[in-house]
């Protein structure tokens, strides 16, 4: 009864964002195309898979795991 690693129809690859919640669109699998960005809280350079828009802050994914409380 104890399931296993990978198995099923997974095949050990993932689909988008963490957990599955996705972002919308209509991705397929396929590749998501990434954009360099420099992350508003500490000044790093980080990717992101959407393009900003320069309206709004964005974080590379340590500092946004922080400001979530993940």
């Amino acid at each position: 009864m104890e399931r296993g690693h990978g198995g099923g129809n997974r095949g050990g690859h993932s689909r988008g964002g963490f957990g599955g919640g996705g972002f919308g669109g209509g991705g397929f699998g396929g590749e998501r195309k990434m954009f360099k960005v420099t992350c508003s809280e500490c000044g790093q350079e980080a990717e992101v898979p959407f393009e900003p828009k320069g309206d709004r802050p964005v974080f590379c994914r340590d500092c946004y795991r922080k400001k979530k409380g993940f």
